[in-house]
């Protein structure tokens, strides 16, 4: 007996046939905000949009659960079909963890979801873009990783045109295959490091971004490989190039308009922000190094949250509690244009669901709260001594993963958004990966003690 599907699940799959899908991925992000799924043929896509497809949470990094606890099951959400550019015999669905009948209370993208009632509850919806910064990579017979291109060895190559042209055929094949998916890219270029590029497109709804940039991960690292290359989300993969950004640029709307509620020209600060705007900044400042566990994520985030390091020049990376207008070396920036607030602390490796989840609750925070963040800072905030910035009362963001989930750990907005549930086991994988670190012997301390001592 065939199966009777509601109209518009057998819209779905009749379209989805059309156009030569034979399979579905039901996929669901991990606590890394990495893309893990069951593929179903698509005769059974009805069965799969209802939960059928199943996962032991204890086989996975980060989800609570025992091995004897009741598997968890995926609910796709049926607006977010899409079709592989690279491969359009199958289908990919962002889905919902499920628990039995009820929301999974450790689910990433439901933690955003409930986040984002809350502001539709106050009359917002959440505009979000995220630029996605990574680098592309070879690795030679002998295990030396290298840029693409020869010619790609200048020691400032941001917007170079000639390195860019190297790697035409990749960095179009993926241009090409987000603007098949209606992501209305607007820019693409090579970014300061050397193998490092950037791809911009058109912000949408916080959800649907972070959707994207999960499925964005996925699809670089898989048209690279067909060139024959890598792609690395690691924020800070050399010590003497700048590292990776996700800058979160963020507005609320009118939930019914959908106005921006953040643009006023005539705002007396020069930075075409309004109030409600600045209330969202001052609540982000009051939880910033609690986001920063969320937004840079790993042991190697904080090597990129650095003024200057082993570096030439600066590294662009924000260091400081502190906002401005136009200045790139604040945490927050508020572009010429107005009307949106960029946070620069958020690095490619982060699960945008969660870091999304967190800018949010804080900046809803200082909305119902009214906080003021104080004065835009227009200048280069790197050239101030500890002694200045102390005077001015500004703060530095957590600069280890452990300072990060302690201030995590401690912020009673953690737990009020993760939920007790993915709150203690953040926490637990966090605090592990960090005492890992400490306890490894690295090349470095090797170089240095071995024969000295």
């Amino acid at each position: 007996m065939s199966e009777t599907l509601p109209p518009e699940i057998q819209a779905l799959q009749t379209s989805l046939a059309s156009q030569g899908v034979k399979y579905a991925l039901a996929s669901f992000a991990d606590i890394h905000g990495m893309c893990k799924a069951k593929s179903v043929p698509l005769a059974h896509l009805g069965q799969m949009m209802a939960g059928s497809e199943l996962f032991t949470g204890a086989a996975l990094d980060g989800v609570p659960q025992e091995v004897s606890d009741d598997e968890v099951a995926a609910h796709p959400d049926p607006d977010s079909a899409t079709i592989l550019p690279w491969n359009p015999t199958v289908a990919w669905f962002a889905s919902d963890l499920y628990l039995g009948d009820k929301p999974f209370a450790a689910c990433s993208r439901g933690i955003l979801k409930q986040v984002l009632a809350e502001a539709a509850a106050m009359g917002f919806t959440l505009n979000l873009g995220i630029e996605t910064e990574f680098f592309i990579l070879k690795e030679a017979a002998d295990g030396k990783v290298t840029a693409v291109s020869d010619r790609d060895i200048l020691a400032k190559p941001a917007y170079d045109v000639q390195t860019l042209l190297d790697n035409y055929e990749w960095v179009t094949e993926i241009v090409e295959a987000m603007n098949q998916l209606g992501w209305d890219v607007y820019s693409f270029d090579h970014e300061d490091g050397n193998g490092q590029f950037e791809t911009d497109f058109g912000y949408c709804d916080a959800l649907k971004m972070a959707d994207r940039l999960v499925f964005f991960r996925l699809m670089a690292k898989e048209i690279a490989r067909k060139h024959g290359f890598f792609a690395t989300f690691m924020p800070k993969p050399f010590a003497n190039m700048t590292g990776s950004g996700a800058h979160f640029n963020m507005s609320l709307a009118d939930i019914q308009t959908g106005e921006n509620l953040f643009y006023d020209p005539s705002d007396i600060r020069g930075c075409k922000l309004s109030t409600l705007g600045y209330q969202f900044i001052a609540g982000v400042l009051k939880h910033a190094p609690a986001i920063c566990a969320t937004i840079a994520p790993t042991v190697n985030s904080y090597k990129r949250l650095i003024a200057r390091g082993s570096m030439s020049g600066f590294t662009w990376a924000p260091v400081y509690v502190c906002y401005g207008n136009n200045n790139r070396t604040n945490m927050l920036r508020i572009p010429m244009a107005g009307g949106r607030v960029e946070c620069r602390a958020a690095d490619i490796s982060c699960n945008p669901y969660l870091g999304a989840a967190m800018i949010l609750a804080a900046g809803l925070e200082g909305i119902r709260e009214g906080l003021d963040p104080g004065e835009p800072h227009t200048e280069n905030m790197y050239n101030y001594s500890m002694a200045e910035l102390a005077e001015m009362k500004i703060s530095f963001l957590p600069r280890t993963l452990g300072e990060a989930i302690a201030a995590f750990a401690a912020d009673p907005l953690s737990e009020k958004v993760m939920g007790s549930l993915m709150y203690k086991s953040y926490i637990d994988f966090k605090t592990q990966e960090w005492q890992e670190y400490h306890s490894h012997v690295s090349d470095w301390e090797i170089q240095r003690y071995l024969k000295f001592f």
